[in-house]
């Protein structure tokens, strides 16, 4: 039995550099939730971007957000269901040690806002006009003017570098995961945190939710769930984690669950 089905956004439902979901997927959510199955985002976004990327369904759906790190419930104006805070100390001494580096600028996350410092227009042109995030800038971490839960390291040429030598560095301290070929993310939380706090607020066995993903942040929550899925176009490490695979979301959806409905 299926009572949940959450996703992850950048790679799985958004591909190729996609800025739209597919249509097709907002009457989906509307028949799951005529079915008694809700639908849940799952990303390293921040909550106003998913907003605007599910604006049809927007009050209709849940979301889990920053990589876990802050969880919201449905309707116009949703609850908070959970939200796990950086320390203050550690996280401005990580993003002093990000914004050091001549390959990484970085991004500061609070609860529905992005603090940036940039050194390029490249991470605003990303952060504010391609994902649509709230932004706010500083020039010095001690601005931040409330609790941060995500510090990002926007990579260039990509995470090969940065991963190697900054993930072994603070994993004591914090959970740092590749969200993307130039994104690599760090909190105290990670998607199967938040897919956690979501079920347990909702009173959803995490046996009874299917869960969507396509890179390495997306696997704690894959674990946590009873019906993981993995995409097709993952890195083929992380197929052996996770055995069940599929290339269209949609179209896995609506053969799982309404087989006699064409998805396009």
């Amino acid at each position: 039995m299926v009572r949940m089905i959450a996703s992850d956004i950048d790679g799985t439902l958004l591909k190729n550099g996609r800025k739209e979901l597919p249509p097709r997927l907002f009457p989906l959510i509307r028949q799951l939730r005529e079915q008694g199955i809700v639908f849940c985002a799952a990303s390293g976004r921040q909550y106003s971007s998913l907003r605007r990327l599910f604006e049809p369904v927007a009050d209709e759906i849940y979301y889990i957000c920053e990589n876990g790190a802050v969880v919201f419930g449905d309707g116009p104006k949703p609850a908070v269901l959970g939200k796990t805070v950086m320390d203050r100390s550690l996280a401005e001494q990580l993003i002093r040690e990000i914004v050091s580096r001549e390959d990484c600028e970085v991004l500061i996350s609070g609860e529905n806002t992005s603090y940036l410092m940039p050194k390029k227009q490249e991470i605003v042109t990303e952060i504010r006009d391609f994902i649509g995030n709230n932004v706010s800038f500083i020039t010095k971490e001690g601005e931040v003017p409330e609790p941060i839960i995500k510090v990002s390291a926007f990579c260039t040429p990509d995470t090969t570098l940065p991963e190697k030598e900054l993930a072994p560095k603070w994993r004591n301290y914090f959970s740092g995961a590749v969200a993307g070929k130039q994104w690599l993310d760090f909190t105290l939380a990670d998607k199967g945190k938040g897919i956690s706090a979501l079920c347990s607020a909702l009173k959803i066995p995490l046996h009874e939710v299917m869960a969507f993903g396509d890179n390495y942040n997306d696997i704690p929550m894959l674990q946590k769930v009873g019906y993981p899925i993995l995409m097709e176009s993952a890195h083929p490490d992380l197929k052996t984690k996770v055995t069940t695979h599929c290339i269209d979301v949609p179209e896995y959806i609506c053969e799982k669950f309404f087989p006699n409905i064409e998805t396009e």
